[in-house]
């Protein structure tokens, strides 16, 4: 179980708060989308889900344990079971397809192997499998610079995917993608969340997508939770109050 308890950020020189009081529960085999305005606080909430941005009030739990109370070495095992798959990729170019893929190993492994770039049989074997699982296989010697995409994006989701994760977490995955391959790589993303049963957590632009794909719409907006529900509730009304500033609002519905 995933708890954000009246978790709220604020960042150095700003009057506002990123995010404001936020309280949510997150079960294992949720798909949650979580919509919201560029600057509604998505990706600070992501950050603060894996550890990246420590909350200035409130605090994250993962199974009762809160994030902020543990150490660098409990913190980096907890990381390992969260996946994370980026806005833009975050891969190494002139690496190959398995390069990439392998290094979501890295959280598992000593510095020294890191370093030297040695890997075993074993963690060679399952790259393959995952690198299978989204379809790359005639791909895997393929440098990254190579690739579309789509395909760089399928990349970044076999390395998280070798990280064993419970919690796969995603940042605009797909706001660089033409609609067919975001589309494509949402239908991937819950191939893959049935499969292993995890707690898919995915901040999206599209609500298209959202209202297909999630069994649970999470909507933000100024930091503030402003909906939490199934998708078919999330209605136009949902989508303006979302969206639209109250003169927006005003201005759309009277055309």
């Amino acid at each position: 179980m995933l708890e954000l308890k009246e978790v709220s950020v604020r960042y150095p020189g700003s009057e506002q708060d990123a995010l404001s009081k936020v309280t949510l529960t997150f079960e294992q085999g949720e798909f949650v989308c979580i919509l919201g305005k560029s600057g509604s606080g998505k990706s600070t909430m992501i950050r603060c889900i894996n550890g990246l941005q420590e909350p200035t009030n409130g605090e994250v739990r993962w199974d009762g344990q809160a994030l902020s109370k543990m150490s660098e070495e409990q913190l980096r095992k907890i990381r390992r079971q969260m996946g994370m798959i980026f806005q833009h990729f975050n891969l190494i170019p002139r690496l190959s397809v398995m390069q990439n893929v392998l290094t979501g190993t890295f959280g598992y492994r000593s510095n020294f192997k890191n370093l030297i770039g040695w890997f075993s049989d074993q963690e060679k074997q399952q790259a393959k499998q995952v690198i299978e699982d989204v379809d790359l296989s005639s791909m895997a010697d393929r440098r990254v610079e190579r690739l579309s995409g789509g395909q760089k994006q399928r990349v970044g989701i076999a390395r998280a995917l070798l990280q064993q994760p419970q919690i796969m977490l995603g940042d605009e995955p797909v706001s660089s993608l033409d609609p067919g391959t975001s589309n494509h790589i949402f239908s991937l993303l819950e191939q893959m969340h049935r499969k292993r049963h995890l707690l898919t957590m995915i901040n999206v632009h599209d609500v298209g997508l959202a209202k297909r794909y999630a069994t649970r719409i999470v909507a933000l907006k100024a930091g503030k939770i402003i909906f939490d529900g199934k998708p078919e509730e999330f209605t136009d009304r949902e989508y303006f109050d979302t969206y639209e500033s109250q003169e927006e609002s005003g201005k759309t519905k009277k055309r």
